[in-house]
């Protein structure tokens, strides 16, 4: 296959994948806003978001000061803002465009027809009251487009460039959503235990693991165990450790479990990472070392994205930068 193709997929995946995280990070923040009236905290809440959607320096220096209907629209259909909901959709149908003879043709319809909707609405600014249904549907868009990847596509070249992208898009964003709740928790360390519960729940509520979390502990939540669920758990699909072993895997499935010259310094690099997550105590590391781990891993994942990119020849996007 040809560099440029499996450049087009992978940075597909990854556009789509980064989409529906932050269509869910916004989704999770706009229900929080309705049940507090606590400005500073509202505010607060706010710049949290605009971190998670690495997002916050390019607001910053473009705005100056938060606005809630600001942060939306830059959020999500900004052309300024390279991460936005509604650019991250046209990377991604202009990576399914170019590649259209290697994807079911549903594929290409469900992503298309987003970005033509949202195409012909782009002069029409989204009302806040509207949000949540757009989010929603970029969500839905997103469910839609992995179900036909899984239940259309041979488990050949192609797939696996895409499985690639979005396992690590998602590892990254796990690790930055804990991150930024972690130095919440940090900043705010005198606060109650109610409050410590707020955080970490709004931490499973954005990855949608609330569900998944209690059917492992139940009968009810307790902060101390969704960090180790979010991180090591190795059954759930969102979970660091989960996104890692299946980067691994895919990598293994091109070689045909090879280490080739070229390959070599990938295999190193990912197999240091599996290590290091089978190692880590996770329950045991203080809220200081968990930054610290968590901050050494999302450095891995740019350096996993740059030796992947070098090792098959692909080019990072200007608007792959985070």
């Amino acid at each position: 296959m040809l560099s440029r193709v499996a450049e087009a997929l992978y940075w597909m995946a990854r556009n789509i994948e980064r989409s529906e995280n932050n269509a869910r990070i916004l989704s999770v923040q706009l229900i929080h806003m309705l049940e507090s009236s606590d400005q500073q905290v509202l505010d607060r809440d706010w710049e949290e978001v605009l971190d998670i959607c690495a997002s916050k320096e390019e607001y910053y220096g473009r705005y100056g000061r938060l606005n809630r209907d600001t942060i939306i629209q830059y959020l999500t259909v900004s052309p300024l803002n390279m991460n936005s909901i509604s650019n991250c959709i046209t990377y991604a149908r202009n990576g399914a465009k170019a590649t259209r003879d290697m994807l079911p043709d549903d594929l290409w319809h469900v992503i298309n027809g987003f970005y033509l909707e949202q195409k012909n609405k782009e002069n029409t600014p989204i009302m806040p009251q509207h949000t949540q249904e757009y989010l929603k549907h970029v969500i839905h868009t997103s469910l839609a487009g992995q179900g036909i990847v899984e239940s259309m596509m041979t488990r050949g070249v192609p797939y696996t460039f895409i499985k690639v992208g979005k396992w690590l898009e998602r590892a990254e964003k796990t690790a930055r959503i804990l991150n930024v709740i972690c130095e919440k928790s940090m900043r705010e360390k005198g606060n109650s235990e109610t409050e410590s519960y707020y955080y970490w729940l709004t931490a499973l509520q954005i990855v949608n693991g609330y569900d998944a979390y209690i059917k492992e502990y139940p009968p009810t939540m307790d902060p101390k165990n969704v960090l180790p669920f979010l991180i090591e758990n190795g059954n759930f699909p969102r979970s660091i450790r989960y996104c890692m072993d299946h980067v691994l895997e895919a990598v293994h499935n091109l070689e045909s479990g090879k280490v080739s010259h070229y390959s070599e310094r990938l295999f190193q690099k990912l197999s240091a990472i599996q290590k290091e997550l089978k190692n880590t105590d996770i329950s045991g590391l203080g809220m200081d070392e968990l930054m610290v781990f968590l901050d050494r891993f999302q450095n891995h994942c740019h350096e996993i994205s740059v030796l992947f990119s070098e090792t098959y020849y692909l080019v990072e996007p200007v608007h792959s930068v985070r």
